[in-house]
């Protein structure tokens, strides 16, 4: 295969796409169309920016063994939707409570409460229906890994066990299934929709899981000590609502030493998802020099 691309460059590939896939409302915007409010509602948190991990990862996953990325593209796209839904429904205020979403209001903040749960529900459905629309032949694997991962024994139940009271929650089952599930789907998915050799897809599963769980202490750190301004959302929030995290649990010390030894296994992950796998290492490198 050529040599993947430069992080930006995906980054490009799939603001295009999801932009096209969710027009702007205008005055020619047809009756029988989804409501004018609800898809700005759907605009307004899709295109706020961020980084666009997880839809990078799926392309650059396929990239590894096929040299047209295109046919990746609504898959990557579905997961940025998932991803999307999640973080509105997560902002709240039965949830987390948050008022600012990538240095903008939140989805319920600026459009109210029951807009926004809807404009989560959309992206979930949208997500779906995109890749089940697509002509890939191996679309129900990916779809079978991302739904997986994203449901009721994945993110889901991640974000339910963050939100127990009672009993002290496993702060490693939170971030197994909150956080590094749903960094896992799009590698595996993109390794599976690229025909990749199931040594590769199960390397991708382990450097998934390992990559989510570095990005997730280095949050709970950021947490602590980042720049609210910088960050685009608070800082301090889970200490003031009281939340056990890795730092918390474990100490900033050993919280530093378990994201990098989290990095380093991603690393040697992903020697073993094929060729030009540089890509993957340097991305799991950038996880811990955030917090350093």
């Amino acid at each position: 295969m050529t040599a993947l691309l430069a992080y930006d460059q995906y980054k490009v590939r799939i603001e295009e796409y999801l932009d096209a896939l969710l027009p702007v409302p205008d005055s020619s915007w047809p009756e029988h169309a989804a409501p004018k409010t609800l898809v700005e509602a759907m605009r307004y948190s899709l295109l706020a920016g961020g980084k666009r991990l997880r839809p990078v990862l799926l392309l650059a996953a396929y990239h590894l063994h096929q040299s047209d990325i295109s046919p990746a593209l609504p898959f990557a796209a579905a997961v940025e939707m998932i991803h999307t839904y999640s973080l509105i429904h997560d902002d709240l205020p039965a949830m987390d409570d948050d008022d600012l979403r990538r240095g903008v209001p939140t989805s319920h903040v600026r459009f109210g409460e029951a807009t926004a749960i809807l404009a989560g529900d959309a992206l979930l459905t949208m997500a779906f229906e995109v890749m089940a629309k697509s002509d890939h032949p191996r679309a129900l694997l990916a779809i079978r890994e991302i739904a997986s991962r994203a449901g009721a024994t994945g993110m889901v139940a991640g974000q339910m066990a963050d939100l127990a009271e009672g009993d002290k929650p496993d702060v490693a089952y939170i971030h197994r299934h909150k956080t590094a599930d749903l960094v896992t789907a799009p590698v595996v998915a993109g390794l599976l929709l690229a025909g990749a050799p199931e040594a590769a897809v199960e390397a991708g599963g382990t450097y998934g899981l390992h990559l989510g769980l570095a990005f997730q202490i280095a949050d709970d750190l950021l947490d602590i000590r980042g720049d609210a301004a910088l960050l685009g959302k608070r800082t301090n929030k889970d200490q003031d609502a009281g939340k056990r995290t890795w730092p918390q649990v474990h100490g900033v010390n050993q919280a530093q030493r378990d994201a990098l030894a989290h990095v380093e296994r991603a690393v040697a992950a992903a020697s073993g998802m094929g060729q030009h796998n540089a890509f993957f290492a340097s991305l799991a490198r950038q996880a811990v020099q955030r917090v350093q």
